[in-house]
């Protein structure tokens, strides 16, 4: 069984869709193995987007991660990484099929509901980075 790191963003907790797209993945079939609400600091949200903290647009990523509190949680199922990549549709929710998560929710790139780990590999670091080893039952 695989497991996935997911982070409802900003824009999910302010329109109040967090159980909307919640039961998408739990009708998938995903079981939820660690849930958990807080404010992203700067530090954290500079890791977890090292891969881009150094662009000129980083900084409205971090205003915008930080712009409120989100819920951060830990998903567990077969293929869940790739499946809910799947659910998700592209990043950019301009480009998004209806009937996606991001294609029904979001409305561009950064607004885009829900962040998701990308590979096995990085559900793995990112569910070390946000959850304790007692915060996840799975």
């Amino acid at each position: 069984m695989e497991k996935t790191f997911v982070i409802f963003k900003p824009d999910a907790m302010e329109k109040r869709i967090v159980g909307t797209v919640l039961s998408r993945f739990e009708a998938a079939g995903f079981d939820v193995i660690g849930c958990k609400m807080g404010r992203l600091s700067p530090a954290l949200l500079r890791v977890h987007y090292a891969h881009v903290a150094d662009k000129p647009f980083y900084p409205e990523i971090e205003g915008f991660m930080n712009s409120r509190p989100v819920i951060m949680i830990g998903l567990q199922g077969k293929d869940v990484v790739q499946r809910v990549r799947d659910l998700l549709g592209p990043t950019d929710s301009r480009k998004a099929a209806k009937g996606t998560i991001r294609g029904d929710f979001g409305s561009d790139m950064m607004k885009n509901v829900v962040h998701a780990s990308d590979s096995v590999e990085n559900g793995q670091a990112e569910l070390a980075r946000f959850f304790k080893s007692d915060e996840l039952f799975g």
